[in-house]
């Protein structure tokens, strides 16, 4: 019998479904959020990235809000998972308190 995969994720995902823009270089790529967490989520989308690009993330809800993500995991023809980075404080408020609503 094999061990269940062990979660090396920091923060607890919750499913999440929202309308985001990739905004890599000069290309904007749209694509669908699928889960949140308070570290990052996951984008889906026929084309992603590659581990380690890194990009700005529109998200397409109320007031648009801009977040600077790294790729960490990519699943090809399906999408990425990302993680959040350089997050300013009112960026940071604005997705706990995001988070917290799709938790309940």
């Amino acid at each position: 019998m094999t061990e269940p995969p062990v979660e090396r994720r920091k923060h607890p995902r919750y499913p999440f479904q929202s309308d985001v823009e990739v905004q890599w270089g000069f290309e904007v790529l749209g694509a669908l959020i699928t889960d949140i967490s308070a570290g990052g989520m996951f984008i889906a989308t026929n084309n992603p990235l590659w581990v380690g690009a890194t990009f700005t993330a529109r998200l397409l809800l109320g007031e648009p809000m801009n977040i600077h993500c790294v790729v960490r995991r990519v699943l090809p023809g399906k999408g990425m998972g990302v993680l959040f980075t350089d997050l300013d404080d009112a960026t940071k408020k604005r997705l706990q308190d995001l988070v917290k609503m799709v938790s309940e």
